[in-house]
């Protein structure tokens, strides 16, 4: 990390964390952010679900939620972006403050409730979205919806035409009873109304589901047929938890998901679950905790075919990113593997 990111992180971390948050979007937006360009290698360059990557280095939604800055973080080292969450109407989320850090234990706890200007206005910028990158949008419903499961589709339909894929999430902990969809039946409904939207499109594309960490085994199991019967082309394990186990932070009691370093192993735990019960036939996107390269390694190891960060961000900077992809080409290297889908699921 530079000087000038260290000090700009210094002064970001005098604000509360959701001004401090859009600041770092205006400093994008203005081109005072580092930006490196695409990094890439033989062995970084792999497939996810169609999709073809320069890097399995992903943004996690929630950074942008609005699709603000999308020219700047296509240029930042990432191998994909998924922004949003986007819902049908614009909502403000949940009464502020909703963003809380964790400092001693790198760690980010937010009740945010799916704030974003809504799908109209998140199509709009969409629209004019850099074609090089590999982009996605995170699909939300509105908190007063009489039909939570038909707002996914709603927002799909929207949106789809400037997209290359869609995450379907019910695994957020800040909307009242969104988790009561992860159950099977409700689950299979919901996804049978996504995918039938999907097919119709005149490009379909990739559709992910997003599942939370703080699942039983049962459910995971539930989790995994529906993915293996439902026709979806990924899984994205995971959101973030309601575990405060061994925090120390100051924060550590409010209310919210929780990211971050605490959340690592738990999610990891959970994508090698789903990674055996679907017998590796459903690609995963690994992400909860990653803030180094062998962070990262380990999730592939575990069942990851790609990535994700966000949190590590708050306390490290986008130069995270090009070092962790740069490792991960090195750890490859390392090992003697000449591609990344050698290394998924050894471990797992």
């Amino acid at each position: 990390m530079s000087l000038i990111e260290q000090t700009g992180l210094r002064l970001l971390h005098r604000f509360d964390p959701e001004t401090a948050h859009g600041l770092a979007l205006k400093a994008l937006q203005l081109g005072l952010s580092p930006t490196t360009g695409t990094v890439t290698s033989s062995r970084l360059r792999t497939s996810f679900a169609g999709l073809l990557l320069p890097n399995p280095v992903g943004l996690a939604a929630g950074f942008d939620k609005n699709a603000t800055a999308l020219r700047p973080l296509s240029r930042a080292g990432f191998g994909f972006l998924e922004v949003g969450a986007a819902t049908p109407r614009p909502q403000p989320g949940n009464p502020k403050p909703r963003l809380f850090r964790l400092t001693e234990d790198r760690a980010v706890i937010n009740r945010f409730g799916f704030n974003n200007d809504g799908m109209s206005a998140i199509a709009n910028r969409l629209k004019d979205r850099p074609r090089d990158a590999v982009i996605g949008l995170n699909l939300g419903a509105n908190k007063d919806s009489e039909n939570r499961a038909a707002d996914f589709a709603t927002v799909l339909a929207t949106c789809a035409a400037y997209l290359d894929f869609a995450t379907v999430n019910v695994s957020s902990p800040n909307t009242e009873k969104l988790r009561d969809l992860q159950g099977k039946d409700a689950l299979s409904a919901l996804l049978a109304g996504v995918m039938e939207t999907r097919n119709g499109l005149d490009r379909p594309i990739p559709i992910f589901l997003k599942i939370a960490p703080d699942l039983t085994d049962a459910e995971i199991s539930d989790v995994s047929d529906v993915a293996l019967s439902s026709g979806i082309d990924g899984l994205i394990a995971t959101n973030t938890t309601l575990d405060r186990d061994g925090l120390v932070s100051a924060h550590r009691g409010e209310k919210g998901g929780l990211s971050g370093r605490p959340l690592f192993e738990k999610s990891t735990r959970v994508l090698a679950q789903l990674y055996r019960a679907t017998k590796g036939q459903v690609p995963i996107i690994g992400v909860g905790g990653i803030a180094s390269a062998e962070d990262a390694y380990t999730k592939i190891k575990s069942g990851a075919s790609a990535v994700q960060l966000y949190s590590a961000l708050t306390y490290e900077g986008l130069s995270l990113v090009p070092r962790i992809v740069q490792g991960l080409d090195d750890l490859l290297k390392r090992d003697g593997l000449k591609s990344v889908s050698e290394a998924v699921g050894t471990v797992a």
